[in-house]
């Protein structure tokens, strides 16, 4: 139900779902601010550590670096991938939301991965990740849906995500990241999936 209604804000009446999105960016960090500072650093190190990748936030990054990122992708990247605006003030905007919780993977200043959980102050969380077309294959997606994970859990959300069964790629890095529950078989072969805390 809030997952549909969020859409629909978004997608027909973006000006109140503007005022929605600064009230929840505050009232979020009223709610998560402490507990995140605490954690995503120690999370962030442990990736970077494990991985080999730096990992940053991205606010983190200028906008123009990752609108940059989002125009080389290629067109079937988006057939499943529509979260946000990928335009500079777009991204913009959501480095200002402190409710937009978003993560960068970098290859020697290039961006290799993008990741956020967009979250709710009630307790609930959205992710959702895109790997750059160059290293696809390299388990970055779930990479990046653990880090998610622990970001999330680690400040008490519950976690979701939408996934079609026909992007197979991202379908198997949902599976192989977590402990999943199917909530809902949606239209065109998605399925919302809550993210099960181990």
């Amino acid at each position: 139900m809030l997952y549909a209604i969020a859409h629909f804000l978004r997608d027909k009446m973006p000006w109140l779902w503007d005022v929605v999105d600064t009230i929840n960016s505050w009232l979020f960090s009223l709610r998560y601010g402490r507990r995140l500072k605490d954690i995503e650093s120690k999370v962030m190190e442990k990736y970077a550590s494990e991985t080999g990748y730096e990992i940053c936030r991205m606010r983190d990054v200028g906008a123009s670096q990752l609108a940059d990122f989002f125009a080389v992708q290629p067109e079937e990247a988006y057939k499943y991938f529509k979260p946000h605006g990928f335009d500079v003030k777009s991204i913009r905007k959501l480095q200002r939301n402190k409710s937009f919780l978003a993560y960068l993977v970098m290859d020697e200043g290039r961006i290799a991965g993008y990741c956020f959980n967009r979250s709710f102050f009630h307790g609930r969380g959205f992710r959702g990740r895109m790997v750059d077309m160059d290293y696809r294959g390299k388990g970055l997606g779930t990479t990046m849906n653990r880090l998610l994970n622990d970001v999330g859990f680690g400040i008490g959300l519950r976690l979701f995500e939408t996934v079609s069964k026909d992007n197979v790629a991202s379908y198997r890095s949902a599976m192989s990241a977590s402990n999943v529950k199917v909530v809902k078989e949606m239209e065109e072969n998605e399925l919302f999936l809550e993210i099960v805390q181990p």
